[in-house]
């Protein structure tokens, strides 16, 4: 279980940083037009990702 734990955590970095290496200005206007993403749009947008990883999660 600790092997595919620390596998799943090696895909999240690896997912993370690619588009910072591949694009780092997109990378950069992606940031910036989140932060001026409304507080209550941005917990929506978390809830349902939260959500969804949760079901993968159970149902993996």
């Amino acid at each position: 279980m600790m092997d595919d734990l620390l596998r799943v955590l090696g895909l999240v970095l690896i997912i993370e940083a690619a588009l910072p290496f591949i694009s780092p200005r997109v990378y950069r206007q992606a940031v910036a037009q989140i932060a001026l993403t409304p507080d209550a749009r941005l917990r929506g947008i978390a809830l349902v990702v939260l959500l969804v990883g949760l079901a993968l999660w159970v149902w993996g």
